[in-house]
Order: structure tokens, then sequence, then C-alpha cells
């Protein structure tokens, strides 16, 4: 997928900001005279401009949720799953396009950290933690993970951040660090998130703070509830992206993944034209 597909449109998306000198060559007729090299025109009496290439090079940070909640699934795998595959690929995709990556995976604390490097072993190692980190928090705090990027990036870094944003109070931090770095938020939902199941009365446990509950999923009323809050939820986290001008790209446990993420390069795509 990485060589195939999503290298060429990460290439085509995220690009770097500025030039970067490359050589001197002979000065054309219609060449921008703010380009032109005086100190060797000088010293050869023949015109010679500057020429420059796009300063490639990106940093790239993917943040991923590892709270209580990504253990959660009921379809084809669990989010955490999801999440490290997503991880995988735009980390390998970053790394074919000789990008600088970096991974922090995080819950109401920052669990581990991996400082940005190229070539496809530190690739394959933000594959194996993404896949195989065991965190010790099970609570959820994207304020203090854009807090952390904050303090470790200082340059302007393509940011993904991976979760499902079961948490308050994020708003403000994101609208923060959006202003200095390029975010994309990727959430990941599961269908029982939304639709309660009719299977009669069953027990349920909070991922985050081990509470639990008695439901009646036969309810009519309680499933009308159930879906209404998740809509709710949904629509808000879509309101904060859109009023602070983050990417955000929806993904289901259910539904493959690859057309939805690609629907979203090409989209973006577009937008930068």
């Amino acid at each position: 997928m990485v060589t195939d597909v999503f290298a060429g449109q990460y290439h085509s998306i995220f690009k770097g900001r500025g030039m970067e000198f490359d050589e001197v060559r002979q000065y054309y007729p219609g060449d921008d005279v703010r380009t032109i090299d005086w100190n060797v025109t000088a010293r050869t009496g023949i015109p010679y401009v500057k020429k420059f290439v796009e300063e490639r090079e990106l940093t790239v940070m993917i943040l991923m949720d590892l709270s209580g909640s990504s253990f959660f699934g009921t379809v084809n795998k669990i989010k955490r799953q999801l999440a490290a595959e997503i991880c995988s690929l735009l980390a390998l995709s970053a790394i074919e396009n000789n990008d600088r990556v970096g991974f922090i995976a995080f819950t109401d604390r920052i669990e581990k950290f991996v400082p940005p490097r190229k070539g496809l072993r530190h690739g394959l190692r933000l594959v194996r933690e993404a896949l195989y980190y065991r965190p010790t928090g099970r609570k959820t705090n994207i304020a203090n993970v854009l807090e952390y990027l904050s303090s470790i990036c200082r340059k302007r870094t393509v940011v993904f951040i991976i979760s499902d944003f079961y948490d308050d109070a994020y708003q403000k931090p994101l609208s923060i660090a959006n202003k200095r770095h390029d975010i994309t938020a990727i959430t990941i939902t599961d269908p029982r998130e939304i639709n309660l199941p009719s299977v009669g009365i069953i027990s349920l446990v909070d991922p985050e703070t081990n509470k639990k509950f008695l439901i009646d999923t036969d309810n009519p009323f309680t499933q009308k509830e159930f879906y209404q809050n998740a809509a709710k939820i949904m629509e808000e986290r879509k309101r904060i992206f859109s009023r602070i001008g983050v990417d955000n790209v929806d993904l289901r446990t259910d539904i493959p993944y690859a057309k939805t993420l690609l629907a979203f390069f090409k989209l973006r795509e577009r937008r930068l034209r």
C-alpha cells in the first residue's frame, strides 16, 4: 500500500515550506532579476542567477492514543489495532519520502516518545511500538500530549493525531498547536459506539474509569438516547475541527480504511492547488 499508492499521495500534499539553494547558472532573458547572484556576476563579468529547489524534507510526528477506550472493538479489529495500522502506513510513507518521523504514545500521560529519524530500520521500530507497546495509563489527555509536542518540536511539523477523541478541554490547546504545525486528526470509531444491539440487559464497563453499570438494550428509549448521545459527541468533535481549521479523517473499524484515507489525500491535494 505504501509503495503502490500512499507514498505518492503523501508526497503531493505534505510538502516542505521554503526553498534551498541548489546552484548558479548563467542568466537567460526572462529570468527574475531578483535571483541574480551579484558576487558571481561581478567576478565573471557575466550575469548569473541562483537556482533554488523546494526544501522537501519534513519532520512528521504521529501521536497515537492508547487510552482504555482504544482497546474496544466489536467487528474486524479493536481500535488499537486499526490505529497501529494507520500509524504504520503513515510512518512508512514518510520514510519512503525521506522524511524524519517520530512517535508519541499517550494516554493521560506521555507513555512513549521516539525522536524523529529517517530510514527503514527506524520506521519498522515505529511499527513495532505502535503494535506492541503496553500503556500504564487508562484515561485520555489530549491537551497534555499537545503541550509535550510543543516542547519538543519548535519548528513547523506535520502532525497526525490518531484517537477517538473521548476527551474534554482540548479545543484551545489544539487550536494553538495548529497555528504552528500542520495537524490532521484521524478519528477512530467502532459501530457499537453509535448503535446498541438489542441483546437484553447487559453489564458495561467504562474502559477509562472502570465504572460498571447495567443497561437494558431492548428498551427503545435507551437505544435512542444512546444513539443521540453518540451523534452529539461526533458532531461536536467535527465542529471543533472545522472551527480551528484542523483536517479530519473519520475511520471506522467496520469499514476498510484505504479508500477513506486515499479520498482524504486527494481532497486535500485539490484544495492545495
